[in-house]
């Protein structure tokens, strides 16, 4: 989630890699590791604790895995780990859409590896799935309806995405962005885990549900939509927000 606006050339079947090519895998490696790690610690806290730890735990721990993926992956790739993410870089012109659509891939690649991974812990190693449903999202769930969850992960991924545009603005930010970050994906989870499990990921939301199937399978697709929806209305709101802009 720290910018990084660089274009790099597109890989050659028939040439030796460049410097720019063997760059360009090495961010794509990046967010692989960052949304699996994404998926495999935070949601996975969810998975075996989310009653015996609560919500509170829960939403620390994305806080943390998040700031933990932006210092590590952030020189590399920019600690993207979202989808959403992704888009709002390319509609604020920080990123060329080629590059997102490479990072798009390993990013949901990722959290499906680690989905898999959640999921034969519990199905083959003993462990007790707190949630029921490999820390899904869902709705119609006694706590909110469809449409309240389009809205409400609109709104959770506008002031998530917004954040990650302005603190990541200026160099002078760099060395506190990560931090700035990770608070506010633990802000949008406190709010967001007793209504429908927060996604603000389409990655995140896709590999659990993939993986548990069923009802989750089916209502996967608002907690990709809404959530790319969000990020797009945060780029476009960045520029009427950023420091400098009048």
């Amino acid at each position: 989630v720290i910018d990084n606006s660089s274009v790099h050339r597109a890989i050659g079947w028939m040439s030796m890699p460049s410097k720019g090519q063997l760059m360009n895998s090495r961010n794509l490696v990046a967010e692989f590791l960052g949304t699996f790690f994404l998926v495999l610690l935070a949601v996975g806290s969810a998975v075996v604790g989310i009653k015996t730890s609560g919500v509170l735990a829960v939403a620390i721990a994305f806080g943390f895995v998040l700031i933990l993926a932006a210092y590590a992956f952030g020189p590399v790739s920019g600690a993207h780990v979202n989808p959403a993410v992704t888009l709002a870089m390319v509609i604020s012109r920080k990123m060329p859409i080629a590059e997102a659509a490479g990072f798009w891939v390993v990013q949901f690649i990722g959290a499906i590896a680690a989905a898999a991974v959640l999921k034969l812990f519990t199905t083959s190693f003993g462990v007790t799935d707190e949630t029921g449903a490999l820390g899904s999202n869902g709705y119609d769930n006694g706590h909110i309806n469809m449409a309240g969850a389009f809205v409400l992960e609109v709104l959770l991924t506008f002031a998530f995405v917004l954040v990650i545009l302005l603190v990541t603005d200026r160099a002078a930010n760099a060395t506190t962005a990560g931090l700035a970050i990770g608070a506010a994906l633990t802000a949008v989870h406190l709010v967001g885990i007793p209504l429908d499990g927060t996604s603000v990921n389409p990655a995140r939301s896709f590999g659990p549900a993939l993986m548990a199937g069923g009802t989750s399978l089916s209502q996967v697709w608002l907690f990709i939509l809404a959530p790319l929806v969000g990020g797009a209305v945060a780029a476009f709101v960045y520029p009427l927000t950023r420091a400098g802009e009048k």
